[in-house]
């Protein structure tokens, strides 16, 4: 149970900011179909093909998520110069969400992730990408146009969107937060392994559990709560960073910080759903954790909002952002 924190009020208040997402984009590229019969050639499902159907994935879907709680996302990436990159602007151009930070590059290609879906459940996922670092000609692209951005718009927050594709590196996690510091400006980030120890002084800092072993390099049990708090603790120390907002799936979220020189840690359980596909959640953590901390709310409405925003998007089948109304309303009834 929350007290009453006028949620009305803060969700009207998302309308008014604007967060640059910065991070690798792709295409989510669905494949539908009907599953009937088995090839002759393999033991495999043969999908009759049905529909097609684009998506914007990656930190596209933060952008997505940010724009469905009603404030304006700026999408800071870098794509390719193929028919998938034409793909992305397209689907930006759709969705209306501006294009100012795209770059385009020959020197790349834009990450695709095919999912085929047979008799509606997800079959198979194969993934175009590079993951290499971007050349330096990019990157001085890149690190001007955010400059250009930052100089021209009131950011309220930003965010990194990391997927381990090469948009991040540390050389840019540093100089962005440089920036971030002279506005006063906080800055979330949803990590991966390449550069989990990279993001040092960041505002809040976002893994699952998947993340934080990999990024500690060392293994506890899930279950156990104290093993995540040690765990949590350590990185907010090794990061210098203000808060550690842990993903545990079905154990909800834990969000870890230090008041008044000692540590504290919040716990908000997972709420009983029919979970039809995790895939995004992630995406709308971050994204309500951000605006949250944008409007200055406390820590438990951060992990508490967030949490059931994530919840909500594994109802969904495929990548989709959070929708506002339900989200507000299962904020109300829990009051």
């Amino acid at each position: 149970m929350v007290k009453d924190g006028n949620y009305k009020k803060l969700f009207e208040e998302f309308n008014n900011l604007k967060v640059m997402i910065i991070g690798d984009v792709m295409v989510d590229s669905y494949l539908w179909g009907k599953v009937e019969r088995i090839s002759p050639e393999a033991p495999i499902p043969i999908v009759a093909l049905r529909k097609r159907e684009h998506r914007m994935g990656g930190a596209a879907n933060v952008a997505m998520n940010i724009r469905s709680l009603g404030a304006k996302p700026i999408l800071c990436s870098v794509i390719g110069t193929d028919d998938k990159g034409d793909i992305f602007l397209e689907l930006l151009k759709k969705e209306k969400v501006d294009a100012t930070g795209i770059i385009q590059s020959k020197r790349r290609i834009t990450t695709t992730k095919f999912r085929i879906f047979g008799n509606t459940f997800q079959m198979l996922r194969v993934d175009e990408e590079l993951d290499n670092e971007l050349v330096p000609a990019d990157y001085l692209t890149l690190i001007r146009v955010i400059d250009q951005i930052l100089e021209k718009e009131k950011v309220d927050c930003i965010i990194f969107q990391d997927y381990d594709k090469g948009v991040i590196s540390a050389k840019l996690i540093r100089e962005v937060v440089l920036r971030a510091k002279k506005r006063n400006i906080p800055v979330a980030v949803d990590p991966k392994r390449k550069n989990f120890s990279a993001y040092h002084e960041v505002t809040l800092f976002k893994p699952n559990l998947k993340e934080m072993k990999e990024g500690l390099r060392t293994e506890f049990d899930s279950s156990d709560r104290d093993a995540v708090i040690q765990a949590a603790q350590k990185v907010r120390e090794k990061l210098n960073c203000q808060y550690v907002l842990t993903t545990m799936s079905e154990h909800g979220v834990m969000l870890s910080m230090k008041e008044k020189n000692d540590p504290k840690n919040i716990f908000v359980p997972a709420h009983m759903r029919m979970i039809s596909d995790v895939s995004g959640a992630g995406d709308t953590v971050i994204s309500v954790a951000s605006l949250c901390l944008a409007r200055k709310r406390t820590p438990y409405e951060v992990a508490f909002i967030s949490n059931l925003a994530g919840g909500l998007v594994c109802e969904e089948v495929g990548v989709v952002p959070v929708n506002k109304e339900k989200l507000l309303k299962e904020v109300l009834a829990l009051l």
